[in-house]
Order: C-alpha cells, then sequence, then structure tokens
C-alpha cells in the first residue's frame, strides 16, 4: 500500500521501480497507443466496466490489435489486489503499439508482421491535488483548442474521440493555466463552443438540468460523466447532451469537471470571476459518487 504496483498481462506482478519499458517502444517514441486512468476504492477498481469499453474503442480508432478484455480484467484485479483497501489509487491501464524494431527489418526485402503490443496496469498514490479539487473546487481559465466543432466528423484520423497516449498539448495547457494562477482549463472550439478540459468532462447544472457537450463534436466520452447521468437521471434530473457557448459557462447555477480520479471538481472561479456555489452542490457530489460504485458491463456503454 502507498507504494506502486505494476503488472502485466501475463499475470506478473513486476517490480516498478525497475525498467521494464524498451527504449524504441512507440508509445514512447510516438505517443502510438491508448490509456485509462481509473481510481481505486475500497479494494475496488471503480466503474472497470465503462472503462474496459472505452479502452476497446480508442484501440479500434488506432487500428491496435483488439484488446483481450478478460485478460485486462485478471491484471487489474490482481493490481488491486496487490495495493490493498486501505487507501485510494490511481490505476492506469497502458495499450501502446509495441516496439519500432519489430516494425522495420532493414534490408530483409519484408513487409514486417505488425509489432507486439505493450500493455500493463499500474497502480500509483492519488495525487495530493486531487483532495483539494475535491474540497474546494478549482480556479479554471477557458482557452482555445484552436479548432472547430466541425473537425471530428471531418477528420477522424485527428483521433479527437479516443484517449491516446499524445498528451502533449493537454498538459501544457495546464503549466500555461498554471502560470497564469488557474488550477484548470475548459477548452472552446473557433466557435466558442465548450469542448473539455485536459484531463476532464465539462457538465453544466442549471435547475434540474445537467448539460455536457455532446461527443460527436469531438470530445472523449466521460466515465464519470456517464456514471452521474445514470444516477440523476432516475432522482428526476434532466440529463442532456447539446453544445454549451462559452458564454452559457456565466448563465449557470454551476460548472463541474468531472474525471475518474478526481471525480466531481466544482469550478469556483472562471477567467477570473468567482462563481458561488449552489446549494445542491453536495447533492451532485454525492450522486458522482453513487454512480461510479454502479456495477457496469461492456454493453452499458
Amino acid at each position: 500500500m502507498g507504494e506502486r504496483v505494476l503488472v502485466t498481462l501475463d499475470g506478473v506482478v513486476a517490480d516498478a521501480n525497475t525498467p521494464s519499458l524498451y527504449a524504441d517502444d512507440i508509445g514512447a517514441l510516438r505517443g502510438d497507443g491508448v490509456f485509462e486512468t481509473i481510481l481505486v476504492r475500497g479494494g475496488t477498481a471503480t466503474a472497470l466496466e465503462f472503462h474496459l469499453a472505452r479502452l476497446r474503442r480508442s484501440a479500434q480508432a488506432l487500428e491496435l490489435p483488439e484488446p483481450g478484455l478478460a485478460k485486462w480484467r485478471s491484471a487489474v484485479e490482481l493490481a488491486v489486489k496487490e495495493w490493498g483497501a486501505e487507501e485510494e489509487g490511481m490505476l492506469r491501464l497502458i495499450y501502446t503499439r509495441g516496439r519500432d524494431s519489430e516494425f522495420d527489418v532493414p534490408g530483409s526485402g519484408l513487409v514486417p508482421d505488425e509489432p507486439t503490443p505493450t500493455a500493463y496496469v499500474l497502480v500509483s498514490p492519488v495525487p495530493a491535488r486531487v483532495t483539494q479539487a475535491r474540497a474546494e473546487g478549482v480556479k479554471v481559465m477557458s482557452l482555445a483548442r484552436g479548432i472547430s466543432v466541425d473537425l471530428a466528423q471531418a477528420a477522424p484520423w485527428q483521433l479527437l474521440g479516443a484517449k491516446t497516449l499524445s498528451y502533449a498539448t493537454n498538459m501544457a495547457a495546464l503549466r500555461f493555466a498554471r502560470r497564469m494562477g488557474a488550477d484548470d482549463v475548459i477548452f472552446h472550439s473557433t466557435e466558442h463552443r465548450v469542448l473539455e478540459g485536459p484531463r476532464s468532462t465539462v457538465v453544466i447544472a442549471r435547475d434540474k438540468q445537467l448539460i455536457t457537450p455532446p461527443a460527436k463534436i469531438g470530445v472523449l466520452p466521460g466515465v464519470t460523466q456517464r456514471a452521474l447521468f445514470t444516477v440523476a437521471e432516475k432522482k428526476g434530473w434532466e440529463c442532456k447532451y447539446q453544445s454549451i457557448f462559452t458564454a452559457d459557462l456565466f448563465d449557470c447555477d454551476s460548472i463541474w469537471l468531472l474525471s475518474s480520479v478526481t471525480l466531481a471538481a466544482r469550478v469556483n472561479q472562471l477567467d477570473g470571476v468567482r462563481l458561488s456555489a449552489p446549494d445542491n452542490a453536495q447533492e451532485i457530489m454525492d450522486m458522482v459518487d453513487a454512480g461510479i460504485d454502479r456495477p457496469g458491463t461492456i454493453g452499458d456503454w
């Protein structure tokens, strides 16, 4: 507990402090791979089936070999058991295209086979920022993503709806926000439509409605957002997938950044404007907690 746990898909618990990734892994060289991040709570990988379904969809978008979900489940179960139930953990599923050296054999004149994918599960301690974001909310700034909402459908090779390892732009946006005194970012399109955060889904609450941007505009379908909607609909909330303009962010009851580890972080300041907590803030956070604890199946996605 507290130390990192590394498990490979063949069921081996490896030493997380010993190098195990080849220097020519295509995931490291080109960011050519996919991943999922899952909260471990009470000895359970929360919303696991939803994450496995999204992992498979991301792998299909990158034309990676079909991931054997049964092996992923077993590896996750073993990693969670090794981690223990005493404290929360951040579990990552990493799946890359494999080694570059297996792609090309110089002088062979042969078309190389697909390399063997790299696949492993890693559990680490939850970052300290998570506790503060859950309890106090986050200061956010809006930033232009520089893309149109039409790009995802016009150019599917951009992989806008896949959770890929190519996160350099997202991390750069977060570093920029911190230099400006903010904690996080909400991206918007060239049409000033809300997209998503660098590592979160945007949801706004208005009266008894919860609204999030639709996946067709190129945002990653959110597991935590989906879990919230499932619970909220049963409690009488109207849950909608529709376009949100940046102006709508200042004309709603509350703004939430939902993610698999932080869960629900309320935006307490946007572009320098302080936002008060609504009376139902705790209700929304409770529904998120209830949602991720709900067993799901691949077919639910």
